[in-house]
């Protein structure tokens, strides 16, 4: 960082401290602006989740996420659906069909018919969500992205953990 430097001018170690006792009395408002944002938000911005369940309903923010990834047709979209479930990998898996793609591809623009797969998942098995899509999926590079869910419905999100706990739950699954 340069403060207290113009381009080209350097200055004495007193006229930097002298600047940096000037411009602080100006970072203050802004700093204690910073203190009011919401939680989220912040950890939004530093790239994880924060760790503390929400007093109401137990869930812990950012702890479920779902997951997009999409397919050339119905019969491959409904395959990899059906096994990510099967391998407790998700929950639910929604397919949304006949969405139109357009992307560069190879120095092309290219536009494709597509199934596009939601996926409800925990956060922590993204990993292996995306080595088994990326193993089973017939393109070339798979798109599997994911966006950690901040609020929702506590019993739906509850259940999300439950189902896709590695050992099998004998309560009763929810659609």
């Amino acid at each position: 960082m340069n403060w207290g430097r113009a381009p080209g001018v350097l200055l004495g170690g007193g006229a930097t401290l002298l600047l940096s006792f000037l411009w602080m009395p100006a970072l203050l408002p802004v700093a204690s602006r910073l203190l009011l944002l919401p939680r989220a938000l912040l950890s939004m911005a530093s790239g994880g989740p924060p760790s503390q369940p929400s007093p109401a309903s137990g869930y812990v923010p950012g702890s479920v996420s779902a997951a997009f990834v999409t397919c050339p047709n119905e019969k491959v979209a409904k395959e990899i659906a059906r096994a990510v479930v099967e391998k407790r990998l998700a929950a639910c898996v929604n397919l949304i069909p006949q969405i139109t793609s357009i992307y560069e591809w190879k120095g092309k623009i290219e536009e494709d018919s597509e199934v596009l797969m939601m996926i409800k998942t925990q956060s922590s098995l993204v990993s292996a969500l995306t080595e088994f899509v990326r193993s089973v999926h017939p393109y070339e590079v798979a798109e599997v992205i994911a966006l950690p869910v901040e609020q929702g419905n506590p019993p739906y999100l509850h259940w999300v953990h439950q189902v896709t706990e590695s050992v099998p739950d004998s309560g009763p699954a929810l659609p």
